[in-house]
């Protein structure tokens, strides 16, 4: 039985994105069962589409329906799930350092206390591979608040793991814009005068 160009698109597709809409279903629902429910459905949608019509937006066509298909199955079954480090789908190199697990640990609790937009632009950034254009069309934010979200979420990190790293206290908050240099020079000299 030969393939239709269809067909082939399709499944092409599925070879494709199926993983990372399942680790983006999983974290969305916190259960992996129904997240292959929901990708399945999605690629079943994909099937009943015109691939002219999606055109070059399949990523974002995909993670979209899925994203819709994961809020309406949460809705249904009345439950919301935070973000744990079991939620996230991490490739790690099995020969790798203890440290660099340790670090990665510490980098997925800090994102657990970000806001929930923040968490989900970076996860379909850093797990999804997604652009920002792509981010602004499965989320629907504008592409400056996705690249300001995703700035003020890894600017957040970066500061609490140098923090703790070196015991210092930037100032930075995942809620708060950075400080600029002035700033923090008046502050001090408030403080000493």
């Amino acid at each position: 039985m030969s393939r239709t160009p269809k067909s082939e698109w399709v499944v092409d597709a599925l070879e494709l994105h199926e993983r990372a809409l399942i680790r983006y279903a999983s974290w969305l629902l916190g259960d992996l069962d129904s997240a292959r429910d929901v990708v399945q459905e999605t690629f079943l949608r994909l099937c009943r589409e015109d691939p002219h019509r999606i055109g070059d937006h399949l990523a974002a066509w995909l993670f979209t329906v899925c994203r819709n298909l994961a809020i309406d199955a949460r809705k249904k079954a009345a439950r919301s799930t935070p973000l744990t480090s079991a939620d996230v789908a991490v490739e790690c190199d099995l020969e790798a350092r203890h440290d660099a697990r340790e670090t990665l640990d510490h980098v997925l609790e800090i994102l657990v206390t970000l806001p929930r937009n923040q968490r989900e632009v970076v996860h379909l950034r850093f797990q999804g591979g997604l652009s920002y254009r792509d981010i602004s069309d499965v989320t629907g934010l504008s592409v400056g608040n996705v690249g300001f979200l995703l700035h003020t979420a890894v600017r957040a990190i970066r500061s609490r793991v140098s923090a703790e790293t070196t015991g210092a206290d930037h100032g930075y908050s995942s809620h708060q814009p950075e400080r600029s240099e002035v700033d923090r020079v008046r502050a001090g000299r408030t403080r000493r005068g």
